[in-house]
């Protein structure tokens, strides 16, 4: 009779691999600004944080044209979050973002919605969830569009 894996022999190969720190959260409730009188974003509420690594698993979904009005058929951008097995089994809409990159900067300030719950079962090496994400835009191009808005001829 075979023996179980043992994850303590794959922890070396997982500790190169997990190199991100992950932070799963919930938006916060909307604050009341009494300045304005219109609600602002709450702060997150953080439900977990830890190492992990985030892997594009697939292209953008498709895009098709209805009556002149767009509309996705697909995700736009489906994701893998790859966690520790200690880690907790996400639930839709958890929000997840990269607060410490090791080496693609480019993760940071991207924000991910899990879209069903993290898969959980006996032959398991790391916890997978499958993500969807919600960012719009780079950082990069959030900082380059005002200076692009202030050099534009008004006509």
């Amino acid at each position: 009779m075979s023996s179980p894996i043992s994850l303590a022999a794959l922890e070396p190969v997982l500790k190169r691999i997990l190199v991100d720190t992950v932070q799963m959260f919930r938006p916060g409730p909307q604050v009341l600004n009494e300045d304005t009188g219109e609600y602002d974003p709450g702060p997150d509420v953080i439900l977990w944080e830890g190492l992990g690594a985030v892997f594009s698993a697939g292209g953008p979904g498709m895009v098709m044209s209805l009556a002149g009005q767009s509309y996705q058929d697909d995700t736009r951008n489906r994701y893998q979050l790859l966690t520790w097995l200690d880690a907790p089994v996400a639930s839709r809409d958890v929000c997840v973002r990269v607060t410490a990159a090791t080496v693609d900067q480019g993760l940071l300030n991207r924000v991910w919605r899990v879209l069903d719950l993290s898969q959980a079962q006996t032959l398991a090496v790391v916890r997978t969830t499958w993500m969807d994400e919600v960012t719009q835009q780079s950082s990069a191009a959030q900082a380059i569009q005002p200076a692009r808005e202030a050099h534009t001829p008004p006509f």
